[in-house]
């Protein structure tokens, strides 16, 4: 078996907690791209990112290693590295703050707002759990375990130390991690809870919504009423698999649309810094065992669901 060469130490630090783009040219078998500018040329057409890269070549921001500039004259090398910062679009700031739960040599522990992903990705990249955390920390290696969804708000866990992380992922893989969320919706007075709900739920890439289609189940929700206030229900939601909306596609698909959700059962486009209704749903609870320490972990999430207290006028924010 052939070893993966090393990529050498980038030359560029992060910037606001985000890495720099790494890319490895690939064979050129042919003889297609006599110098780099023709390859980036190609692996960009019909993009907004060939003009952005034609920019960074130009200004001398595409750097070899050891941080030797490129420019769009310099020779092809099959297998050889780059790395570059992309021009990020100004993002709206999320003007809710992560509060730290938990934090130790390997492992960290967040509270995470409504509305702030945990990840980059599109077009949230330093308005972030992520990238905040590792500029307001100093925690440049930190990695995600897991992902909670950007409209979800409560806990979400992060690896300090990149040797750590497929440890803690892994325990999402294995199931090993219990996981209980809270969240408002309506109530139902003819539906028996508690109940589990199994069904089969797809997410075809470019679409926004997921949906439940025939076939073998791979999403798994035990679903209970904990509390009834005036038609609106305060639920404890356990899942036992991970798909994506998961628990949102199921309590759709009994009826029960879990309030300021802007895509079940109807997709509506509210403004990205529109903060005024957020998903009322919240990741209450993680317990597990810490694969690295050993020791036995419960958290809490000390973040409230507004409407329980505030309906009808709490589209006022996480």
């Amino acid at each position: 078996m052939r070893r993966r060469t090393q990529a050498p130490p980038s030359p560029l630090p992060q910037r606001a907690g985000i890495d720099p783009v790494r890319l490895r040219l690939p064979p050129d078998p042919d003889g297609a791209w006599p110098d780099l500018g023709s390859y980036l040329t190609d692996r960009y057409a019909g993009t907004r990112g060939a003009e952005s890269m034609a920019r960074l070549l130009a200004a001398g921001r595409v750097l070899g290693p050891g941080g030797r500039v490129l420019s769009a004259r310099d020779p092809y090398e099959a297998g050889a590295y780059l790395w570059f910062h992309r021009d990020m679009e100004p993002e709206p700031p999320v003007p809710f703050a992560l509060r730290v739960v938990h934090r130790d040599a390997h492992l960290l522990v967040v509270d995470k707002p409504h509305f702030l992903a945990t990840t980059p990705r599109g077009s949230h990249i330093t308005e972030t759990a992520l990238a905040r955390l590792r500029e307001e920390l100093a925690l440049p290696a930190l990695s995600p375990a897991h992902r909670l969804d950007r409209l979800t708000s409560g806990l979400v866990m992060f690896s300090v130390r990149p040797e750590d992380r497929g440890a803690y992922q892994q325990l999402f893989e294995r199931r090993e991690v219990h996981k209980e969320y809270e969240a408002l919706a309506p109530v139902a007075p003819d539906l028996s809870l508690p109940r589990t709900v199994r069904s089969r739920i797809e997410k075809v890439r470019g679409v926004i919504a997921a949906a439940e289609v025939p076939g073998t189940p791979n999403a798994e929700t035990r679903v209970e009423l904990l509390a009834d206030r005036g038609g609106l229900g305060r639920y404890r939601l356990t899942p036992y698999t991970g798909r994506t909306h998961q628990l949102r596609v199921h309590m759709n698909g009994l009826g029960l649309p879990i309030l300021g959700d802007p895509v079940y059962p109807r997709v509506t486009d509210p403004a990205p810094d529109d903060y005024r209704r957020p998903l009322q749903l919240l990741a209450r609870t993680l317990a597990f065992t810490d694969p690295v320490t050993g020791a036995a972990h419960r958290f809490e999430s000390t973040r409230t669901l507004r409407a329980w207290d505030d309906r009808p006028g709490w589209e006022n924010g996480p």
